[in-house]
């Protein structure tokens, strides 16, 4: 069974159709590269994954959900079955790494403190962040603190990463380090979908690319 099943599904932006006829299908454990120019509607997709953008058209599913019949209620519910990884970070400044973390685990409804901390070194270990987690953000570098952003996305055990543009603010070694990180994240069995402007990627790490142009979505062999 696939984890997103899109059949004939048009995405808005305010009211403008951005992709038309939109068909396809992801799997368990897929990367997925979604490829196009600026304006080209990959952002858009990817919100609608997670209900930031509703759908008019088509069937859209995720997991369990109806994405066309997606209620208020169960947008929270839905979001906890996703990690997002964003460009420009999105780390709250005015506290330490570790806190940034417990606040999600609190805001998702964690309660023992011992847990969650522990829980928080496991996945800072994971993405190699561990000697960092009493640091704040502004003294990190760029390719840390993403790590700390991918770190995030996985605390509540998501279904699927999604990940726009999270090499697009780094610099080509610190980039290459986090696509290995990512990669590794998906050879271990985790659904990843990545929109990239970078060609280089799907070479070095190979997976599906969607190719976005003309307000079309298309797989490219």
């Amino acid at each position: 069974m696939a984890l997103i099943s899109y059949h004939n599904v048009e995405v808005r932006q305010d009211e403008q159709v951005v992709l038309r006829d939109v068909t396809l299908e992801v799997n368990a454990g897929d990367l997925v590269y979604l490829l196009g120019r600026v304006g080209s509607g990959k952002s858009s997709l990817m919100k609608t994954f997670y209900g930031e953008l509703p759908i008019y058209d088509g069937e859209a599913k995720f997991s369990d959900y109806d994405l066309r019949n997606l209620s208020r209620r169960q947008i929270p519910y839905l979001r906890r079955k996703i990690g997002i990884v964003f460009q420009d970070f999105q780390l709250l400044t005015d506290r330490t790494v570790e806190e940034n973390l417990l606040f999600v685990l609190r805001a998702t409804g964690w309660k023992d403190t011992k847990v969650m901390k522990n829980h928080v070194a496991s996945i800072l270990e994971q993405v190699g962040m561990q000697d960092k987690r009493y640091k704040m953000p502004y003294r990190l570098s760029g390719g840390e603190q993403q790590r700390v952003v991918i770190a995030r996305a996985l605390l509540n055990s998501p279904e699927i990463i999604l990940a726009d543009e999270p090499t697009g603010n780094l610099d080509a070694e610190t980039a290459r380090e986090i696509m290995e990180l990512l990669n590794s994240i998906s050879q271990a069995g985790m659904t990843v979908i990545m929109s990239t402007h970078n060609p280089l990627w799907p070479e070095l790490f190979p997976g599906r690319k969607l190719i976005f142009a003309d307000g079309k979505v298309r797989e490219c062999e």
